[in-house]
């Protein structure tokens, strides 16, 4: 089996050298979030612009259905097992694959998708560090044929302690031994801004914007010593007991995902995301909140 390098992240050149890897699975995970403070819907997936240019041999994934739970009323929780393996299966992606996932957002969508895919025990995955605007300015290649796999076998393996409940947050608010990390916009964090029906943050969250962790240029993950000057101002003691339990979130647990991810780059030791975050949350009146 081609060997995937460690960490969460792989580069263009290591995509671009892999290409025709007969096991490699590409997953195009484009979607669009509007900011809070435009009208609702908010969040929109981009098959049009998959179908406009892609990453050779790429696969699209629609992380508003393809990885979803629609039967949930909190927008965007992740898929039960029976539907992922379908859904994966059908799309050629298996056991014995290996995947690349890129967006063009700061890697918040291939992050979730990531993440879904750790959450039930794949770990043959992996995200293109600055996704496609670095595969762009490299004048790599993209086309627009539409691949098609043989169906595969998906078998999920659920890993409990990667998301986390309204219910467990709330039973560990106080705890010394868990960090909650809030992903989303100062503005928001404040209780400026909410896509919810109360503004604020979860009482002791940590506030991190996902976006302030990534180059504004190409989308590449900033390196580590910057990554942990980011953490350190947000008054984040990363040398903490290895023991210690990290919880991301923002709104829906998706931008939650490039800072979880910056977190494990930092230390090697990855953080849970809070599935339902502030779409939950800010819209439960019975839980607290500060701002």
């Amino acid at each position: 089996m081609l060997e995937l390098p460690t960490g969460p992240l792989v580069t263009t050149a290591w995509l671009a050298e892999h290409l025709d890897e007969p096991t490699l699975r590409i997953v195009d995970a484009r979607g669009k979030v509007l900011p809070p403070t435009e009208p609702k819907p908010h969040y929109f997936a981009r098959h049009d612009d998959y179908a406009a240019g892609h990453i050779p041999g790429a696969l699209y994934l629609n992380w508003l259905e393809d990885i979803v739970d629609l039967d949930d009323p909190v927008p965007t929780q992740i898929a039960p097992p029976d539907k992922l393996a379908r859904v994966l299966s059908e799309r050629g992606i298996g056991d014995d694959s290996i995947v690349v996932i890129y967006d063009d957002w700061f890697s918040m969508f291939a992050g979730r998708v990531l993440w879904v895919l750790r959450y039930y025990g794949f770990e043959q995955a992996r995200i293109l560090n600055g996704g496609l605007l670095k595969w762009q300015a490299e004048a790599r290649p993209l086309t627009t044929v539409v691949p098609h796999y043989p169906p595969a076998t998906f078998t999920p393996q659920p890993q409990p302690a990667l998301r986390k409940t309204a219910d467990q947050i709330l039973a560990n608010l106080d705890s010394a031994a868990t960090l909650l990390i809030d992903a989303r916009s100062l503005a928001e964090y404040q209780g400026h801004e909410s896509r919810a029906v109360r503004g604020g943050h979860i009482p002791n969250a940590a506030h991190v914007f996902y976006q302030s962790l990534l180059s504004a240029e190409d989308h590449t993950f900033s390196p580590p010593e910057v990554l942990r000057e980011r953490f350190t101002a947000a008054g984040i003691d990363l040398d903490a007991q290895e023991d210690r339990e990290v919880v991301a979130y923002c709104n829906g647990g998706v931008s939650a995902t490039p800072t979880a991810l910056a977190y494990e780059l930092i230390t090697g030791r990855r953080a849970a995301i809070y599935d339902g975050s502030w779409n939950e949350w800010g819209n439960d009146l019975s839980k607290p909140l500060a701002q």
